[in-house]
């Protein structure tokens, strides 16, 4: 079989091909244009790659110094972590992205009460040629209408205020996204806090570990002391060693809940700043729940089910009443495509329009829309026992949250003379046992004691603040630092 010629051959008039005559002559001139375009349009594309590589160092120059301009490491207090979070959290895009979307809602359902236009053009072609005048066999037409609703049994008032009453329904539901991205926020931060305080802590403890089991070791090589004391101290200086590990892992952990929902890479470097502090509260119970029911979400968001859900009783309502409606049409006709009438056709024929009203009212339908009707009421009544049972669970969670804030406080002055009393006591123990009148039980004893009044302060005041972080949020008030409102 003879090969295919190359493009050289195309291009050569000397070739074989040039033997065919004439018409192997026009091919040849042919095939000569559309091979010099083809090698022309590559040269062309070939060029524009090698710009486009030698821009790329510039690109990656360009890339490099704005990674060197941007900030090494971002600092956060609670404030601004929570503004942060409110601002790049996934969830709280979510909620604006739904109320962005019942907004459109309301503005379609603001829009179904105006005019409506539509257009038909279509060909039929007839059985039997029509009379003189009347049109043709084959017949194009084309049709307007323009009609507006004028009553619908309140069906488009209805659901025009229940589009309305979404929106508003879902402001509160972005409101509650907040709170609850709030008070997630100040649990993790309070937390990170917490566990600094206990990696501090438990620093302080191995430590005075160390020291103990110096000062043991000492007394076990001259003879004052079995060796019974020096592994009593090793293995309480290996655990708490151990408590120290854990508490290191506790501080990565709540820092890389925090990134997450700060929206940022879990390996950014990220300070978070602050400490655990007990901010003044004076609310009494009364005041917490007259603002909750005044601004909490769910109780909104609760009115506002009710409200839609009597929307939607009028909707199906609107069922039992006639509908209302103006219309305005317009006709033309023709023999052709452009449907402009034709030599068989006569001006009323070839276009006309009409204008009217129409009454339609479907008045049985063996009991569907009045079921219909009694499933929207019972509905109604199932939403309002739910706003009643949220009112319910909003009082005692303030309850339960100031309860938990009273306790807290409680706490707080109890664990700081308990802390007192325990490192003063750690202080003589250890000075009776450097004097050879204490024992080493006793030390390890007041050490254990020093830690474990510190982690008992320590708790009580996360849970003070974590309480109040609660309350503020079970009250339907954002405050990102806790300070006092």
């Amino acid at each position: 079989m003879p090969r295919r010629p190359g493009p050289d051959k195309w291009l050569n008039p000397g070739s074989e091909l040039a033997g065919f005559g004439t018409g192997s002559d026009n091919r040849t001139n042919k095939a000569k244009q559309h091979m010099s375009g083809f090698f022309g349009a590559g040269r062309v594309l070939v060029a524009v790659v090698l710009l486009a590589l030698a821009a790329c160092p510039g690109l990656a120059a360009e890339q490099a110094v704005a990674e060197q301009a941007a900030p090494a490491e971002a600092v956060y207090d609670m404030e601004a972590a929570v503004l942060r979070g409110l601002e790049a959290n996934p969830t709280i895009v979510q909620a604006r992205a739904d109320l962005l979307g019942s907004d459109y809602g309301r503005k379609s359902a603001l829009s179904d009460m105006f005019p409506s236009a539509t257009a038909g053009y279509g060909w039929t072609h007839q059985d039997r040629r029509p009379v003189a005048g009347a049109g043709d066999q084959d017949e194009w037409a084309l049709h307007l209408n323009l009609h507006q609703p004028i009553f619908t049994g309140f069906n488009l008032l209805s659901s025009y205020q229940k589009a309305r009453l979404t929106k508003e329904q879902n402001e509160a539901k972005l409101l509650d996204a907040e709170l609850a991205l709030v008070k997630e926020i100040q649990s993790k931060f309070l937390a990170l806090l917490k566990a600094r305080m206990d990696v501090k802590s438990a620093q302080d403890a191995v430590e005075r570990l160390k020291s103990q089991l110096k000062v043991t070791s000492a007394f076990y090589d001259v003879g004052l002391k079995p060796r019974l004391d020096v592994l009593q101290a090793e293995v309480e200086l290996a655990t708490a060693e151990q408590d120290l590990l854990k508490a290191e892992n506790d501080v990565s952990t709540c820092q890389a809940k925090l990134n997450t929902l700060l929206n940022l890479p879990l390996e950014a470097e990220v300070t978070y700043t602050g400490k655990l502090t007990s901010p003044p509260f004076d609310r009494d119970l009364k005041q917490c729940l007259d603002t909750a029911y005044v601004g909490r979400p769910d109780i909104q968001i609760g009115k506002k089910s009710v409200d839609i859900a009597e929307k939607d009783l009028g909707i199906t309502a609107s069922a039992f009443y006639p509908e209302l409606a103006a219309d305005l049409d317009y006709y033309k006709y023709g023999g052709d495509p452009d449907v402009n009438g034709g030599r068989n056709y006569n001006a009323a024929s070839a276009e006309s329009w009409t204008a009217g009203l129409s009454l339609d009212w479907t008045f049985f339908q063996s009991g569907s829309t009045y079921f219909s009707y009694k499933e929207s009421r019972e509905n109604l009544n199932k939403v309002r026992a739910q706003l009643d049972e949220t009112r319910l669970n909003a009082g005692y969670e303030i309850k339960e949250s100031l309860l938990n804030l009273k306790e807290a406080a409680d706490r707080i002055g109890v664990a700081r003379k308990s802390v007192d009393a325990a490192r003063e006591s750690y202080r003589m123990a250890q000075a009776r046992y450097q004097a050879q009148v204490g024992t080493n039980t006793d030390v390890l004893d007041a050490q254990s004691r020093v830690s474990s009044s510190e982690a008992q302060l320590i708790e009580a005041l996360a849970d003070y603040e974590t309480a109040l972080s609660s309350l503020y949020v079970s009250m339907g008030v954002k405050n990102p630092d806790l300070g006092a409102k």
